[in-house]
């Protein structure tokens, strides 16, 4: 038996993109359009004044801007530390404290439970994650490439799969979206960066050829960070006689298997016979 992924699917695409800058109302109406769902990474100490008059399109988001941009609009918001300092020079109780201050802000102010994270410059060591895991974070995202589309061992070590910048994007995207998945299996694109590099470097046209390209195909599941994680965690969750013949879903989310190249839907709180 081996996981299949939201409705009988083999691959997924996610995104994470950091800070809570302005230029992310330009990004989520580009992934909208498409269909690309991601997650927004915010430092909740670090919101623009109200009470500033913005000069040109640049800068972090005012509280009230991130409300209307990211509240109920079907992507993630999650944690990215209060103020952004590199975590992995702090002592334990300033972790603890940026975690929770940022994650309590987050909840507070969106309306959700904040679960998810992003490391500050990408920036972790062992005593972050061990910080992290007493806080019940449930991944975190690093910076570190693997220009491949596998699914973490740690979900604390969240490698994604590139940065936006990448020379050979338009190789790789390709790659995921029309080679066939070896064995059947399940497959992850997980594409990073900040929405106010494509200002600085002049170039929205990366993503946005990226998201035509990579937006609308049926045998890709399009999905935020939380969503993929929680999908694979219910599959592991699946009790089974020795078999694999009787499968019962323990958790609130449906789960598809590959059984010996057949496809079967078990769904949450669910027992089959096959």
């Amino acid at each position: 038996m081996q996981m299949r992924l939201k409705n009988g699917k083999t691959k997924v695409l996610t995104l994470s993109y950091d800070d809570g800058v302005v230029q992310d109302i330009r990004l989520i109406e580009i992934m909208d359009k498409h269909g690309l769902k991601g997650t927004f990474n915010i430092n909740s100490g670090r919101y623009l004044s109200e009470d500033t008059v913005r000069e040109r399109f640049y800068g972090r988001l005012k509280l009230s801007e991130a409300q209307q941009l990211y509240t109920n609009s079907g992507h993630e918001v999650a944690v990215h530390a209060l103020t952004h300092p590199s975590l992995e020079k702090l002592d334990t109780a300033e972790i603890i404290y940026e975690i929770t201050e940022d994650r309590k802000a987050i909840e507070r102010h969106y309306g959700t439970i904040a679960r998810g994270m992003a490391y500050p410059y990408g920036a972790y060591s062992e005593k972050v994650i061990d910080v992290l895991e007493k806080c019940q974070i449930a991944y975190a995202r690093t910076v570190e490439s693997t220009y491949a589309f596998r699914f973490p061992e740690n979900w604390l070590k969240l490698h994604p799969t590139c940065h936006h910048n990448y020379e050979k994007l338009d190789e790789l995207i390709k790659r995921f979206v029309e080679t066939p998945n070896r064995f059947n299996h399940p497959e992850m694109f997980y594409l990073w960066g900040h929405s106010y590099e494509f200002d600085r470097h002049d170039n929205w046209d990366v993503i946005e050829k990226f998201a035509v390209y990579a937006g609308g195909h049926e045998h890709i599941w399009y999905a935020t960070n939380i969503e993929i994680y929680d999908y694979v965690k219910a599959y592991e969750r699946l009790q089974t006689s020795y078999d694999k013949r009787i499968i019962c879903n323990p958790s609130s989310i449906d789960v598809w298997v590959d059984v010996q190249g057949e496809v079967y839907c078990v769904k949450a709180g669910e027992t089959i016979n096959i």
